[in-house]
């Protein structure tokens, strides 16, 4: 499995230009992403009304949740270092974008940006299907840049994306039957 997980990363990492690490730098940082987060925030505000007064929350719950049992508990736990900072690898690969912390088991981006897109899937009615996808797809370029800046192994990012979808499944459920019973007339109109 080591084997596998270190040939998938050094096959992101290579195929590799500079207009392309510029991109993947981009995708990576988390404070480009705050003006996006601002307007996802205030479209869910505005469609759900006074139910994103429990939506918002729960949402942020999710990511938080998320990002707090990837950074605090699995990381420290593990300890697995990060391909960057794996000595018998690193000096083979791209590091575009410097190498950050020294463990990255498993990927916080990966568990963040699933936990959102997850909850958002799970809550949005099936009209907005292509919103929907969207958000995966942002989710997936987002992991992808984890490997191809030699942060993460592939199994770092399929924990991650594994933890925050956990995360989100729980936040989405805890919303659906809070508001469909604090506000059943519109959660049925909804589902309708």
């Amino acid at each position: 499995m080591q084997a596998l997980d270190r040939w998938l990363l050094v096959a992101a990492n290579s195929h590799r230009s500079p207009a392309l690490d510029k991109w993947m730098v981009f995708f990576t940082e988390r404070f480009v992403w705050f003006p996006a987060y601002f307007v996802l925030l205030i479209v869910l505000g505005y469609l759900y009304g006074r139910r994103a007064l429990l939506l918002l929350p729960l949402l942020g719950a999710s990511v938080a949740l998320a990002d707090v049992i990837s950074s605090r508990f699995f990381k420290p736990y593990f300890a697995r270092l990060r391909p960057c900072h794996d000595p018998d690898l690193s000096a083979a690969l791209n590091l575009a974008n410097g190498c950050g912390g020294q463990f990255g088991f498993l990927s916080s981006h990966a568990a963040n940006a699933f936990a959102l897109a997850v909850f958002i899937a799970l809550v949005l009615p099936r009209r907005y299907r292509v919103a929907k996808w969207l958000l995966f797809l942002w989710a997936a370029v987002v992991c992808y840049s984890r490997m191809y800046l030699a942060a993460h192994y592939p199994t770092d990012i399929l924990a991650g994306a594994l933890l925050g979808s956990l995360t989100a499944w729980a936040c989405a459920t805890a919303y659906k039957r809070l508001a469909a019973r604090w506000w059943p007339l519109e959660t049925a109109a909804e589902a309708a």
